[in-house]
């Protein structure tokens, strides 16, 4: 029964996601990024440039092979269109992932995609 539990809690654990804590860098270039920072460089990072003053173009995301299957990805996204609908902003995913990931949520992210 103990090793019934101990699985029990192990599939639990392995399952759960904490929220990392992402950054957000402005540049004078009007240039930016998302990331999550690691001990001396970004473990993650999605980089965007403003072309206009209503426009965020997503250019690229990577995340490490250490979070990999930690939805740290997502978390990016999440980021970036909460900064978008803070400051009026469209969004247009040049980036392959942000993209397929608008695609196959499109209601979720209507308000916020430039297409």
């Amino acid at each position: 029964m103990t090793d019934l539990i101990n699985k029990k809690i192990i599939l639990v654990n392995s399952i759960k996601i904490a929220p990392m804590l992402i950054q957000h860098e402005e540049k004078e270039d009007r240039k930016g990024s998302f990331f999550v920072m690691g001990d001396n460089a970004p473990l993650a990072e999605m980089t965007y440039s403003m072309p206009n003053s209503k426009l965020m173009i997503i250019q690229h995301t990577e995340v490490d092979d250490v979070l990999q299957g930690k939805h740290v990805g997502q978390q990016l996204i999440d980021a970036a269109v909460n900064y978008a609908k803070d400051n009026d902003l469209k969004i247009f995913p040049l980036c392959p992932f942000v993209k397929a990931v608008f695609t196959k949520n499109e209601d979720k992210y209507k308000d916020v995609w430039n297409k």
